[in-house]
């Protein structure tokens, strides 16, 4: 299982009720409407914590939801807003919309967020609805209800220097060795199936290595691990090509990745490469080395030979990665900009008008779907209410020459309603 893909649902906060309230006090025969409106319900965000490096939690827990507001209280108090809810994901995570596929947001700052679902706004008290024609007004709103959505989370390791190489390389055991990372070791390909980090402490500074598991021909289109590992190397800015001393073509092998990493991205051949051979500690990697070095500098590498066991040369690998990594241009952090939730291409006061199976009339629309679930169908002021917007939005008229009749059910949201003259 991979903990660098997530699916998850989320949903903002209903907003609270408004309500219908009428002052009442001694010697005040009369007092004015005090409904309150409703609070707004909270909201849905991702917050980057640096701290984490998976996204494991999501297999635990994938459905997550703000709180609902609070209805509106007497002499005219506003009830409270509901608490929203935060969504901590690891720096490098790709938040996309799982419908459409497209990108909400590119995480890679420490505390930088994102609102992903907006709760909706409380319902409007009666106090809000008096007038001059209408003192006593039995009318208020329901709350807007939230937005729900599921959304795909992708990680992308955010690490400065990322090894490559075929099954069995070597990668792991070099990258346990110049650093704190501790990954599972063994010799037979795959045994890393989820990339590991590890930091490396040179002299004042931190550098962050990541291992990538193996890469092999048809990598770029889900072959062995597949394109799921691959999307780790786009934000590494050095690459350390490590090459297997006890395969049968390391030059072979050298091409080979390249290419994959070519198909998969073609940004990917531009990163500095460091070429090493390893396990040097062997025989026949011995042997090898010097028609390898004699390839791999005709093709313009100036390669090294090492040890990942005996750590032989392993110190100025991670030097001149790190040299590498020092020669290339600051890197701009990619702007994060919020996406408005829900932000439809359709007009919002768009609907259409279809039959159902019963002979009934279906209404669908995003505003006139709201407005059925913020009415309150008790009072009759609520309910002419909503007939004014149907005949304002045009919804009477569609519906009209359809050919609804009285009596006929309309169905709009999760309501039916008997059409009536």
């Amino acid at each position: 299982m991979t903990f660098d893909e997530a699916k998850i649902h989320v949903r903002s906060g209903d907003g609270g009720n408004g309500i219908v309230h009428f002052r009442r006090e001694k010697y005040v025969p009369r007092g004015g409407p005090t409904g309150g409106d409703g609070g707004k319900g909270g909201d849905v965000y991702f917050v980057v914590r640096p701290t984490l490096n998976t996204l494991i939690a999501f297999s635990r827990q994938s459905h997550f939801k703000a709180e609902n507001g609070a209805p509106g209280g007497t002499s005219n108090k506003t009830g409270r807003s509901g608490d929203d809810v935060l969504i901590e994901v690891p720096p490098g995570t790709i938040v996309r919309d799982a419908g459409s596929g497209d990108v909400i947001a590119d995480l890679v700052q420490p505390g930088q967020r994102v609102r992903v679902a907006q709760g909706g706004r409380g319902g409007r008290g009666n106090a809000r609805f008096a007038s001059s024609t209408n003192q006593a007004p039995r009318i208020a709103e329901k709350g807007e209800p939230g937005q729900e959505r599921w959304l795909t989370l992708e990680l992308k390791l955010l690490a400065d220097i990322g090894i490559v190489g075929v099954p069995n390389a070597g990668k792991s055991t070099l990258l346990s060795v110049i650093s704190n990372a501790k990954p599972k070791i063994a010799a037979y390909p795959f045994t890393t199936l989820e990339p590991n980090l590890g930091v490396v402490v040179l002299d004042d500074r931190d550098v962050v290595f990541a291992d990538i598991p193996g890469l092999v021909e048809g990598a770029h289109a889900g072959a062995g691990l597949g394109h799921g590992f691959l999307r780790h190397i786009q934000r590494t800015r050095v690459l350390v090509h490590l090459l297997d001393g006890m395969a049968e073509d390391p030059i072979a092998d050298f091409h080979q990745i390249n290419t994959e990493l070519a198909l998969f991205d073609e940004h990917l051949g531009t990163k500095p490469q460091i070429v090493a051979l390893n396990k040097m500690d062997l025989p026949q990697a011995e042997e090898y080395w010097p028609l390898v070095r004699e390839e791999l500098v005709k093709l313009g590498y100036e390669p090294m030979a090492i040890s990942a066991v005996t750590q032989r040369n392993v110190r100025d690998l991670i030097n001149r990665a790190v040299q590498a990594l020092d020669e290339l241009p600051e890197e701009e952090a990619p702007a994060v900009a919020e996406i408005p939730v829900y932000e439809l291409d359709e007009d919002p006061l768009a609907f259409t008008v279809s039959r159902t199976p019963d002979g009934g009339f279906r209404v669908a629309g995003q505003r006139i779907e709201r407005a059925v679930a913020m009415t309150y169908w008790d009072y009759d002021q609520a309910v002419t209410r909503f007939q004014r917007i149907l005949e304002s939005m045009g919804v009477t008229a569609a519906l009209e020459e359809a050919g609804v009749k009285p009596g006929d059910s309309v169905y709009i949201g999760d309501m039916e309603l008997e059409w009536g003259d």
